[in-house]
C-alpha cells in the first residue's frame, strides 16, 4: 500500500504522515528533508540556492545530513523552496523518492508532488491544507518551543511567499491531485486530523 500525503508548509501533513506510518506499520519518508538537505548543502558550500548549477551540485550529499537538526529550521525550509524550483534538482531526487515508494509492502511519503509526480499510482492520496494564518501561528508556536523568536507576521509573509513559489513553479508545482482526498486541518486538533486521515485512507482501500 502506497500513501501519498501532499500539502503546503505547516499544514500538518508531516504529523499526519508519521501517524499513518505508525498506524499501518509502513516505512515513511519526509521528502521535504531531501530538498532541505540540498539547500543546506548549497549554503554550507558557499553556493547560491537560486543558481541552478549550485543547486544541482548540492544534490550530492551524504545521507547523514538528513539527521542534521538544522534541517528543521525556518531558514532551511525557505532555502528548500528555492532549490526545489530548479527542474534539474527535482529530476535528481525523483528516483530516490520513487525507489522508496516501491519498497515491498508499500510506503508513506509526504511532500509537494507525491500524488502528482512521484507516486501518481498511489493507493490513497491526501492533500492536507490549512489557512496561512493558522499555519503561521503553528510555526510560531513550534519555533518558540525551540527558543526562536520570530513574529507571526514575518512567518505569515514567508509562508505566503513559499506557497507562491511552490504553486507557480514550472516543474511539479504544488497542486492537489485530481484523485486526492482533501483534508483541511485549520480547525482540527492533531488527534482529530489523524483520525480523519485514517478514515479517508481506509475508505479508499475499501473501495479498491
Amino acid at each position: 500500500m502506497i500513501i501519498a500525503v501532499d500539502g503546503p508548509a505547516a499544514s500538518g501533513k508531516g504529523t499526519i504522515a508519521r501517524a499513518l506510518a505508525a498506524h499501518y506499520r509502513l516505512p515513511y519518508l519526509d521528502t521535504g528533508l531531501l530538498y532541505r538537505a540540498v539547500g543546506l548543502n548549497v549554503v554550507r558550500g558557499g553556493g547560491n540556492p537560486s543558481d541552478p548549477d549550485d543547486a544541482l551540485a548540492g544534490c550530492r550529499f551524504d545521507d547523514l545530513l538528513l539527521s542534521d537538526p538544522k534541517l528543521r529550521s525556518e531558514d532551511a525550509g525557505a532555502t528548500a523552496s528555492i532549490v526545489s524550483a530548479h527542474p534539474a534538482v527535482r529530476e535528481a531526487l525523483v528516483e530516490r523518492q520513487r525507489d522508496f515508494a516501491a519498497r515491498p509492502g508499500g510506503a508513506i511519503l509526504d511532500g509537494r508532488d507525491i500524488g502528482t509526480v512521484i507516486a501518481p499510482h498511489a493507493d490513497a492520496k491526501l492533500f492536507v491544507r490549512a489557512s496561512p494564518t493558522v499555519r503561521a501561528q503553528r510555526r510560531h508556536a513550534e519555533m518558540a518551543g525551540m527558543g526562536q523568536q520570530v513574529s507571526v507576521d514575518t512567518l505569515l509573509a514567508e509562508i505566503r511567499e513559499r506557497d507562491r513559489r511552490d504553486s507557480t513553479r514550472d516543474t511539479a508545482p504544488l497542486v492537489q491531485a485530481a484523485d486526492a482526498d482533501l483534508l483541511d486541518t485549520s480547525l482540527l486538533s492533531i488527534e482529530t486530523a489523524v483520525q480523519r486521515a485514517i478514515a479517508l485512507v481506509d475508505a479508499r482501500m475499501a473501495a479498491r
